[in-house]
C-alpha cells in the first residue's frame, strides 16, 4: 500500500554529490553508536517488530543532504546515512522535518495527526511503519534524550537547542 499525502512538505534538497556523500560519511559513527546503545538497552524493540525485523525502512529527514536507511534486525542491526542517489530499496519510507521525527521520539508528536496534517509522509508497507512506532511507544524514556547523553554535555546542550527550536517554530507566526 503506498500513501502520499500531498506536497505540504517542502522539496528535497539536491542528495548526490561530494557534499552528500561527506556529510553521510561524517554522522556515520555518531549512527553506529546510537543504533547499538539503544539496540542494547531496549532489546524488546525487536520482538514488537514481528515479521518487519528485516524491513528496510527509509527515514528522510528533508532538510538533510541523505537521508537514513533503517534495517532492526537484531542479527544484522543496520543503521546509515546515504546519499539519496544511493537509497536503498525500501519497504517503507517515512518522510518529514527532523525536528517533527525528533518530536515522534520523545513522544511529543502524535504520528497519526502529524500524518494527517501532512507533516508526515509515508509510503510503502504502513504495517511496517505502524509496528515501528508502536515499538518505540513501548521505550520507557526517551531515545533522544539516551542519544544525547551518549555525548554527554554537548549532546545534551544539542538536542536542549533542537527543541527549543522546534517549539520555537510551533509558536504563531512559525510553521511546523
Amino acid at each position: 500500500m503506498t500513501i502520499d499525502p500531498g506536497a505540504v512538505l517542502p522539496p528535497r534538497p539536491p542528495g548526490a554529490g561530494a557534499f552528500a556523500r561527506l556529510a553521510a560519511t561524517l554522522v556515520q559513527p555518531i549512527l553506529g553508536r546510537v543504533v547499538r546503545r539503544v539496540a542494547a538497552r531496549h532489546a524488546s524493540l525487536f520482538a514488537r517488530l514481528g515479521p518487519h525485523q528485516g524491513t528496510d525502512f527509509v527515514i528522510d529527514p528533508v532538510e538533510f543532504p541523505f537521508a537514513l536507511h533503517l534495517r532492526p534486525d537484531p542479527k544484522a542491526l543496520l543503521f546509515r546515512a546515504v546519499p539519496r542517489d544511493a537509497l536503498p530499496v525500501a519497504g517503507a519510507t517515512i518522510r518529514g522535518r527532523f525536528l517533527m521525527f525528533l518530536e515522534l521520539l520523545d513522544y511529543e508528536e502524535d504520528g497519526d495527526a502529524a500524518f494527517f496534517s501532512r507533516d508526515l509522509e509515508i509510503t510503502g508497507d504502513t504495517e511496517a511503519v505502524v509496528r515501528l512506532r508502536n515499538a518505540l511507544d513501548d521505550v520507557d524514556g526517551s531515545i533522544a534524550e539516551e542519544a544525547a547523553a551518549m555525548f554527554g554535555p554537548p549532546g545534551r546542550a544539542i538536542l536542549g537547542h533542537l527543541r527549543r527550536k522546534y517549539s520555537d517554530d510551533a509558536m504563531p507566526g512559525g510553521e511546523r
